[in-house]
């Protein structure tokens, strides 16, 4: 009996590898030794002046907050994945995609979850369809024109800034170690129909994804829940359309994610996206750039009498280059967000400016092999007028009274990469 049993388990594995064209074990593995530091000022004068003549020392100083650490994904994401494709016959193949997130410097997070992406797909001379939790198209424009790829201390602004900017009013409970997938659509969606344009278009390409909320309806809405964000946040669509032709890649992308509701009150919270990004190579030198601008705005059933909350607006640039040297990569990147929040000029505030930040960065990759990279990048954001974004690590630090204003943020990855 066990003998049979035995066969035909045999038999079953058999057909199913005969009938899969490929299935692929993948990943990457990246540590890197990182510092991190952020500094706080107290921007009050140092002596406060009184009738009685007796000085008064308010002004505290400034604060540094640092971290040295072993981390994780400082030149490229680490994961392990697996992708297999069926072909279907007739131009038609099925496919399938899953991959997850390993913080490898302490292991606490590995195949538990496929949170980098997990899609299933039909794919012909139509196209792609793609279902499940992927990247979504304003994101793509982000990394691919970015010279450190969004990784590491040396990620532009535009995504460290997009990344706070879209978060959701109510992100999901914490899953800590794991990933949390319910905190934002910024980077990825969860939920999502997708659709690829076939790539035999002369160099055109394009995608279109649209991600469910996946709330509870009611038949009658006043028995709906009076709880925040319950009925239309999570909701995604967006799109993408580029053309890359040799040296030459340039795309436009436009996403709206709804980050919030009130259904009583009638609100609806949106961060709408929309981002042109390009690169050209001319062998010696390649060029990236990319524009961005993201409007955080509260759509009103009823427009309240004083006009409502102003919309916030996000917009920032990106200039990068690499240069190949031998078996390395020199890549350097300047990038700046701007936020505007749209408040009427005010004379008795002291600091009415709206926030901005700037950002260098400058690295080099190694590469011992197809496989196996050594690099180093170092970075530096200097804050204005109340921004704080960092390269990564501790926040700045600030007390009760909330008198110290973020300032610099500097790091450095030292690492090493393999890919299988």
């Amino acid at each position: 009996m066990k003998k049979s049993l035995v066969a035909l388990a045999a038999l079953a594995v058999a057909g199913v590898a005969s009938a899969q064209s490929s299935v692929t074990l993948f990943g990457v593995v990246d540590a890197s030794i990182s510092g991190y530091s952020s500094t706080a000022r107290d921007e009050r004068a140092t002596v406060f002046p009184n009738a009685f003549g007796i000085p008064v020392y308010l002004n505290q100083g400034s604060v540094k907050t640092s971290r040295r650490e072993l981390a994780n994904s400082g030149y490229n994401s680490s994961r392990i994945g697996f992708r297999g494709t069926e072909d279907l016959g007739g131009g038609l193949a099925a496919s399938f995609w899953l991959e997850a997130p390993i913080s490898n410097d302490n292991g606490q997070e590995g195949i538990a979850t496929f949170a980098r992406r997990s899609t299933v797909s039909l794919s012909g001379g139509f196209g792609e369809i793609r279902l499940g939790r992927d990247y979504t198209p304003t994101f793509w424009n982000d990394t691919v024109f970015d010279p450190f790829g969004t990784n590491g201390v040396g990620t532009n602004l535009i995504s460290t800034a997009n990344g706070q900017f879209g978060a959701f009013g109510t992100p999901a409970a914490s899953t800590a170690p794991f990933t949390n997938v319910g905190s934002s659509n910024y980077v990825r969606a969860s939920n999502t129909i997708g659709y690829f344009l076939p790539p035999n278009l002369g160099g055109f390409y394009g995608q279109f994804q649209y991600g469910f909320a996946e709330k509870t309806k009611y038949s009658s809405g006043i028995f709906t829940p009076d709880v925040a964000n319950s009925q239309r946040q999570g909701r995604y669509i967006g799109g993408r359309f580029g053309y890359a032709n040799g040296p030459l890649d340039v795309a436009l992308a436009y996403g709206s994610s709804t980050v919030g509701d009130q259904y009583y009150a009638g609100t609806t919270t949106k961060v709408n996206t929309l981002n042109l990004g390009a690169s050209y190579d001319f062998g010696p030198v390649k060029l990236f750039g990319e524009l961005s601008k993201a409007k955080n705005k509260i759509d009103y059933e009823v427009t309240p009498f004083l006009g409502g909350r102003p919309d916030i607006d996000l917009t920032g640039y990106l200039l990068g280059v690499t240069v190949p040297v031998g078996a390395g990569l020199i890549r350097a990147s300047w990038s700046h967000v701007k936020y505007d929040t749209n408040q009427p000029y005010n004379p008795f505030v002291v600091n009415n400016a709206d926030p901005k930040a700037n950002k260098i960065a400058l690295g080099y990759v190694h590469n011992l092999s197809k496989r196996t990279a050594l690099y180093a990048t170092i970075a530096r954001v200097s804050n204005k007028n109340g921004a704080s974004l960092t390269v990564g690590g501790p926040a700045f630090y600030n007390n009760a009274a909330g008198v110290f204003t973020p300032k610099s943020s500097t790091g450095y990855d030292f690492g090493i990469r393999h890919a299988f």
